[in-house]
């Protein structure tokens, strides 16, 4: 058991076009960081949160670290020794971006707390903690992003009752080019749409087919296949319209060579697939240079394999 240290947990993509809710993948950056310690008070206290420019507040009922770390407490039911934790949140990822900024943050807090208690928790218990932390940012706790945040590499989400999770090969060759323009779409508004949507049976069968071609070729390693299979017939027609300049930015990424591209999440974020890194690199200046003209505002490009590893301890 220690008595304080540093964890980190990536951010993520969720949905990958066909995959609503069920879809995930782990980001080498951005991330989030949360600094913990052991007290002798009982309970969480989060004693401060920076990077966030003030948007975000430390009462622990109301932020998801917090939400996070007091459930890892309760499922630990007083076996440790540890009766209270003192967490600090270091916002390293935008806000409402789509790349899983919450579910990061309830990740970090779990973890953290995890193995301040001296790791009492199994990863699977570990999820579901950190999926309390995403019902407190998104009013209902979603695993596409704490899953791949917690553990890495690329997830689907077989069942919520009971939760089960499968982790799916990564192809080597892989590569993401993610352009985030500098405008917030908060998670609700992008879901508030499609709950308020009744959707046609050929667009539920033409996303079924391209989930199951997007799973074959992570196992086949056929990046073109994976390519194709980036096709949302459900979702990204209703949120596209909440993206200025979304079908720009798609067709630039088209235009500089990318595999596929969709919506990073709820958004604003967009995600592209690339066989190299050059191309993600290209792909990404494209996208972003799209975002620009459409809204006017700064955009950032982040350029990244898939993270196998997930959360970790950070050595000082």
């Amino acid at each position: 058991m220690t008595s304080r240290l540093r964890v980190f947990a990536p951010a993520t993509i969720a949905n990958l076009g066909p995959g609503f809710d069920v879809l995930g993948l782990a980001l080498e950056r951005p991330g989030d960081m949360v600094e913990g310690e052991v007290a002798s008070r009982p309970g969480v206290e989060i004693v401060q949160v920076t990077g966030d420019g003030g948007a975000l507040g430390t009462d622990p009922d109301r932020n998801v670290v917090g939400r996070a770390a007091a459930d890892v407490l309760r499922r630990a039911d007083g076996e440790r020794r540890v009766r209270g934790l003192r967490l600090w949140l270091h916002k390293q990822m935008p806000l409402a971006s789509g790349l899983g900024s919450s579910g990061a943050s309830s990740v970090a807090g779990a973890y953290a707390a995890n193995e301040l208690l001296g790791r009492p928790l199994t990863t699977a218990e570990l999820l579901l903690s950190a999926m309390e932390g995403e019902r407190a940012a998104a009013g209902s706790p979603h695993a596409d992003n704490v899953a791949p945040s917690l553990i890495g590499g690329v997830v689907l989400i077989r069942s919520y009752e009971p939760l089960e999770i499968v982790s799916l090969p990564i192809p080597g060759a892989l590569w993401i080019a993610v352009a985030h323009p500098h405008i917030e779409l908060s998670t609700s508004a992008a879901r508030a749409v499609v709950r308020a949507h009744r959707f046609a049976i050929a667009d539920a069968v033409a996303n079924l087919g391209n989930l199951g071609a997007f799973v074959a070729a992570l196992h086949s390693g056929d990046l073109a296949l994976l390519g194709r299979s980036v096709e949302d017939a459900l979702v990204e027609p209703l949120r596209a319209p909440l993206i200025p300049g979304f079908a720009q930015v798609k067709a630039a990424a088209r235009g500089a060579g990318s595999l596929g591209c969709s919506i990073a999440g709820a958004g604003p974020s967009v995600f592209a697939f690339c066989a190299d890194e050059a191309a993600a690199g290209r792909v990404g200046a494209a996208m972003c240079t799209a975002f620009r003209a459409a809204t006017d505002r700064d955009c950032d490009v982040y350029v990244s394999r898939i993270n196998p590893e997930g959360a970790r301890v950070v050595r000082h």
